[in-house]
C-alpha cells in the first residue's frame, strides 16, 4: 500500500526512538484497511520536541473513492475540541477572571436554582456534573441536551435570540454533581457559553486568539476556509458540494446556516484539523505551556490539567464497571492494561476516530486520525488503543 510521507525535524534515532518500529505502524495501519476496519490513516509522531514521524495512507474519504489519505488532511476531531475549551478556561483561571470552584449558575441562570446549584465549573470540565449524559451511554431511556433543544427549537422562529439551555436542562439531573462520572458533551457546550459571556468575546474568536494564533495552528478552526476544505476528509456525498463551494470561495464558510445550532458554541466537538496542528498544541503541554516562544499557559496550569481531578468516583459508561474513574481538566487520563505509556500521559479520544495523546514524562505525542470503515462496527479499540502501543513501544 501507497504511503505519503509529510515533513519531519529529524530522524528518529536522533531523539533515541526506534525506526523499525513505524515500518510495523505502516503494517498494521495498512492491515486494518484492508480489512475495512479503517478507511484510511494519518498520523504524526514527535518525540523531545522534534517531528519523527508523519505520514498517511488509505483513502481520504468514507465513499470508496481512492482520493489518497494525506498527511495534511483536514478532519473533524469531535471531542479532542474539548481540551481546547478547558484551556480556554484555564487562561480564564489564570487571568482571575474564572474560578474553577464556582457555581456553573453564577454565570448561566438557568443553573442558578435547584436542582443546578451545586454545579461548579469543575464538574462540567470533568463530567461529574450530574446533567444527564451523551445519548447511548447507559440502556435506560432518556432524552439527551441535543435531542431536547431541537425539539424545543421547532416553536422558534429564527429571529433574536434562543434560551438553548433551559429546555436543555427541563428533565433535571440523573446524578447530584460529584457522585458519578458520566460523558458529557453538553457541559463543555455551557463553558463555551461562559467563556463567551465572561471574557465579552464569541468563544470561537477566543480559541482562535488565544490558542490557535499564538501556536500557529493554521490548519485548525471552527470554520472551514478555501485552503482547509480542499484538504477535508469527505465523510458523505451531501458533504462534497459544500466543501467544493468553500474550495472555490462560492461559499463562505463563516456564513451562519441560520439554525439554532448556530447558536450554541461549538466547543465540544466542533473543531476540525490536521494530526500535525495536534502535536503542536500538544507540545505546548509537554514544554510547560510554551512553544517556540509562544505562552499558551503557565506551568503550574498545565500540572493542574494533567493531575487528576477526581476520586472514587465510578464510571458506568458504555457499560464499564469502573469504580475510580480518573480525569483531569477537560483530558482523560487512562491507567488500564490497554496503554503502555507513562502514568504521566493525558489523552483524548475523538468521535470516527482520532486521537492526541501527551506523554509528558516521556516527551512524546502523537496525533492520529483513523475514520472508522465498516469492519469497526460503530467502535473499535483496535484503531486507538493498539496504534498507541505501537507507538510507543519505540521509545529507547
Amino acid at each position: 500500500m501507497d504511503i505519503i510521507y509529510g515533513n519531519t525535524d529529524c530522524a528518529p534515532a536522533e531523539t533515541g526512538y526506534d525506526a523499525s518500529r513505524l515500518d510495523k505502524l505502516n503494517e498494521r495501519l495498512a492491515d486494518m484497511i484492508d480489512r475495512r476496519v479503517i478507511h484510511g490513516a494519518s498520523y504524526c509522531i514527535s518525540h523531545k520536541g522534534k517531528v519523527i514521524a508523519q505520514a498517511a495512507l488509505g483513502r481520504n474519504n468514507s465513499l470508496g473513492e481512492n482520493t489518497p489519505m494525506r498527511p495534511d488532511t483536514v478532519f473533524d476531531i469531535a471531542s479532542i475540541t474539548k481540551v481546547f475549551t478547558a484551556t480556554a478556561i484555564m487562561q480564564l483561571v489564570e487571568d482571575g477572571v474564572l474560578n474553577l470552584n464556582d457555581p456553573a449558575g453564577k454565570y448561566l441562570p438557568p443553573l442558578a436554582k435547584e436542582p443546578f446549584s451545586d454545579i461548579k465549573l469543575i464538574h462540567l470540565l470533568t463530567h461529574t456534573s450530574g446533567l444527564y449524559p451523551d445519548a447511548g451511554c447507559f440502556d435506560e431511556n432518556y432524552s439527551s441536551a441535543w435531542e431536547l433543544i431541537e425539539k424545543a427549537s421547532a416553536g422558534w422562529d429564527g429571529k433574536g435570540d434562543f434560551d438553548w439551555i433551559t429546555p436543555a436542562v427541563s428533565t433535571g439531573m440523573r446524578r447530584k454533581a460529584g457522585e458519578e462520572w458520566q460523558y458529557c458533551s453538553f457541559a463543555f457546550a455551557l463553558l463555551g457559553e461562559i467563556i463567551s459571556r465572561v471574557s465579552g468575546v464569541n468563544v470561537h474568536s477566543f480559541i482562535e486568539n488565544g490558542i490557535l494564533k499564538p501556536l500557529s495552528l493554521d490548519s485548525t478552526g471552527f470554520y472551514l476556509n478555501a485552503d482547509t476544505a480542499g484538504r477535508m476528509f469527505l465523510y458523505d456525498e451531501k458533504f462534497r458540494s459544500q466543501l467544493a463551494g468553500i474550495a472555490s470561495g462560492e461559499i463562505d464558510g463563516r456564513r451562519p446556516s441560520g439554525t439554532v445550532w448556530d447558536k450554541i458554541p461549538g466547543t465540544a466537538g466542533g473543531l476540525t484539523s490536521t494530526v500535525s496542528d495536534l502535536v503542536r498544541f500538544g507540545n505546548a503541554f509537554i514544554f510547560g505551556g510554551r512553544l517556540d516562544g509562544a505562552r499558551l499557559l503557565g506551568r503550574k496550569s498545565v500540572e493542574k490539567m494533567a493531575k487528576v481531578q477526581i476520586s472514587g468516583i465510578p464510571d458506568r459508561c458504555w457499560g464499564a464497571t469502573e469504580d475510580n474513574r480518573l480525569y483531569g481538566i477537560g483530558f482523560d487520563i487512562r491507567r488500564t492494561p490497554s496503554f503502555c505509556y507513562s502514568d504521566n500521559t493525558i489523552m483524548h479520544e475523538g468521535a470516527g476516530a482520532s486521537s492526541l495523546d501527551i506523554d509528558l514524562d516521556e516527551q512524546l505525542c502523537a496525533a492520529w486520525f483513523v475514520p472508522f470503515d465498516v469492519g469497526a462496527d460503530g467502535w473499535s479499540p483496535e484503531p486507538l488503543y493498539n496504534v498507541q502501543n505501537i507507538i510507543w513501544s519505540g521509545i529507547i
